[in-house]
């Protein structure tokens, strides 16, 4: 992934779109010799022509941005292939149920990996009539901390956001439920299937 855009990516995008260097040029209202500047690595766009430029070759600004196209080529997506992302900004907790660049306070956020959940990161389940009620045995302090619990079944997600110095526990509705996640803020998500 590149960090910012970079010349190979324009002329990729601008040589799928089947545009010559002059046609993208006048789409963004600049020469034809910054585009070739651009593309052979001389100079980079002023952060004003993204926008613009994102949208003359068809893509986001995000996707321009990450150097990758992001298309469903798969339109039947699978609930528990999904991903989850969490902003080390904000905390915001976002779920994708198909690819995607995902950014958050003006981070591009890595798809978290589940880790099987391990002795400190368990995570208990008990089946209350029609609930589990979901623990974790685990430090609920303003440092460490479990940040969520969450629920994915073949037909969706349920979430429950936790805060320090509360409880690592939650409900969530039986059906279907295939796989328990909990996230710790300093060792990442974890795993259990039920």
């Amino acid at each position: 992934m590149d960090s910012y855009v970079t010349g190979a990516v324009i002329r990729r995008l601008r040589e799928n779109k089947k545009m010559t260097q002059e046609e993208l040029a006048a789409q963004i209202c600049v020469s034809g010799k910054a585009v070739s500047k651009w593309e052979v690595g001389k100079g980079y766009p002023d952060i004003s022509l993204l926008e613009p430029l994102a949208k003359a070759l068809g893509i986001s600004v995000i996707e321009l941005l990450s150097g990758e196209n992001v298309s469903n080529r798969n339109r039947s997506f699978n609930m528990l292939r999904g991903k989850f992302y969490v902003c080390p900004v904000c905390g915001n907790v976002i779920r994708a149920t198909g690819e995607a660049v995902i950014s958050c306070c003006g981070v591009t956020l890595p798809a978290l990996e589940a880790e099987p959940a391990d002795d400190d990161h368990a995570i208990r389940v008990e089946a209350v009539e029609d609930e589990y009620y979901v623990t974790v045995a685990h430090p609920m302090t303003k440092d460490h901390y479990i940040s969520f619990l969450a629920a994915v079944s073949d037909q969706g997600m349920q979430l429950v956001k936790l805060y320090p110095e509360g409880n690592a526990e939650a409900r969530f509705k039986i059906s279907r439920v295939r796989d328990l996640y909990a996230f710790c803020n300093r060792h990442g998500l974890f795993r259990r299937r039920v």
